[in-house]
C-alpha cells in the first residue's frame, strides 16, 4: 500500500488518534483529492477530528479556496457547509463572498449563522442588505450573528428594525443592540 492509500484508509476507517496524527501532517498538501478528503473529515464523528481537519486546512498555505467553495456548495451536509465558511473567512478569501450570501438562506440555521459571521470577518459592507434581510430570521442566534456582521460591516439599524431585532430577544441580542 503506498502513502496516499494509506491516508485515504486512515481518514476512512482509522482510529480518532489515528486520524489526528495523519490530519497534522497533512496541513501543507496541494493533491486536490487529499484536500477533498480533509474536508469531508469536516463533518467526522468525532469532534476532536473535525477540530483538526479544520486546523489542517485552515492552516495551509496552498491555493484550496476552490476546493473549499465546493464544501460550502455541498448540498446536504451543514457541517462541511459551515466550517467551510468559517475557514475561508479565517483565510481571508473574498472570492467566498457571492457563496457565503447564497449561505444566508440555508436551511440550516448554524449553516447561517457562520456565513453571517464569515461575512463579517470579511467587512464585507457589499453584503449589507443580505445581512440586513437575515434580522427577520426565526433562529435568534441567527440575528445574533446577522447584528454582529451588521456592527463590523458598520451598518445602521433603522429604528423600525429594532422591533424586528428584539422579537423574543434574550439578554446577549438585547446588549448588542444597545451597542448600536
Amino acid at each position: 500500500m503506498n502513502r496516499f492509500e494509506e491516508i485515504f484508509q486512515i481518514l476512512s476507517s482509522g482510529s480518532k488518534d489515528d486520524k489526528i496524527k495523519v490530519l497534522e501532517s497533512l496541513n501543507q498538501t496541494n493533491n486536490p483529492e487529499i484536500i477533498r478528503k480533509i474536508i469531508s473529515k469536516l463533518d467526522d464523528p468525532e469532534i476532536a477530528v473535525r477540530g483538526e481537519a479544520f486546523s489542517s486546512l485552515l492552516l495551509n498555505k496552498n491555493k484550496i479556496s476552490e476546493f473549499l467553495i465546493q464544501g460550502l456548495r455541498s448540498q446536504s451536509n451543514k457541517n462541511i457547509k459551515a466550517f467551510s465558511a468559517l475557514i475561508l473567512a479565517n483565510r481571508e478569501d473574498r472570492d467566498a463572498i457571492p457563496d457565503l450570501e447564497l449561505l444566508t438562506k440555508d436551511p440550516s440555521s448554524m449553516v447561517r449563522s457562520c456565513a453571517l459571521g464569515g461575512l463579517g470577518y470579511l467587512c464585507s459592507s457589499q453584503s449589507s442588505s443580505i445581512i440586513r434581510n437575515c434580522f427577520e430570521d426565526e433562529a435568534l442566534q441567527v440575528r445574533k450573528s446577522a447584528l454582529e456582521a451588521f456592527f463590523k460591516i458598520g451598518g445602521q439599524i433603522l429604528p423600525n428594525e429594532l422591533e424586528r431585532l428584539t422579537n423574543d430577544a434574550d439578554d446577549e441580542l438585547k446588549f448588542l443592540i444597545k451597542k448600536f
